[in-house]
């Protein structure tokens, strides 16, 4: 059985052990968790899940990113390059046993483990089982959606903590060559072709080509996150901005081909 409430009262517990509660990148996450669990909620009711897989859905959501309070604790920036945060996490809950604060029951135990591993991948690894597929599926789409939501609202400093200072970073930074290339050919951005700021940036846009469900495509469409996202800045270097708009375009029409 999982007690939701009793894995948000575990989690409150968890995020006591820490002491720079304050920082900026701390709180985003925070915040960041609750919506991811939301996010899951609705996209497992939308699909007409059992109440059972519901409350897998969010407890997953609760703790997709765990691992990432360690690393802006101990790092003070997300680097997904030089830090794995899904595997650490994976490793903080089964192998140092923290998942049995959330849940007492082991039987969901693979299905947590392969959907946190694979949340952050740029591709799910092959040979999981349908229930894990599923649920790696949720999680995935829950995070994304959330992080636009993360990209339209939070302040750039808290978005890349240790990386970008002001907005002006973003205004003033071109959109590389393999990153473009690879938004055109309507394909994820691998983390290690990142180059520029703008680079991180556009990787978050290029995420709506990996999302499982017509349900997610449809809450991006509902709260213009293409649009909104693209139109945050204004593009100084000319090149750069007839990409980005190049880039609206081809996003844009992705969405709608998903939902029609």
């Amino acid at each position: 059985m999982i007690d939701i409430q009793k894995a948000r009262v575990a989690f409150k517990k968890f995020l006591g052990r820490y002491r720079d509660k304050d920082s900026l990148g701390f709180h985003l996450k925070v915040v960041h968790t609750y919506h991811v669990v939301e996010n899951a909620k609705e996209i497992a009711t939308k699909l007409n899940l059992s109440e059972e897989d519901i409350h897998l859905a969010e407890l997953i959501g609760l703790l997709h990113d765990i691992g990432r309070f360690e690393e802006i604790t101990f790092l003070k920036q997300f680097d997904s390059v030089s830090f794995d945060h899904a595997s650490y996490g994976v490793k903080m809950l089964f192998d140092d046993n923290l998942i049995r604060d959330f849940i007492e029951d082991n039987c969901y135990d693979e299905i947590i483990k392969s959907a946190i591993y694979n949340h952050s991948r740029l591709a799910i690894q092959d040979g999981l089982d349908d229930r894990s597929l599923l649920h790696s599926k949720i999680i995935r789409d829950a995070d994304k959606l959330d992080n636009f939501r993360v990209k339209q609202e939070e302040k750039i400093e808290a978005i890349f903590p240790g990386k970008v200072n002001k907005k002006e970073d973003l205004e003033n930074s071109i959109l590389s060559d393999k990153v473009y290339e690879t938004v055109m050919q309507k394909k994820c951005i691998n983390i290690h072709d990142r180059i520029t700021v703008l680079d991180y940036w556009v990787c978050v846009l290029a995420f709506i080509f990996d999302l499982n469900f017509k349900e997610s495509y449809q809450i991006v469409k509902n709260n213009n996150y293409v649009n909104i996202l693209i139109d945050r800045f204004q593009y100084h270097d000319l090149e750069t901005r007839k990409r980005m708009e190049n880039v609206r375009t081809i996003l844009n029409d992705f969405v709608d081909s998903k939902i029609n």
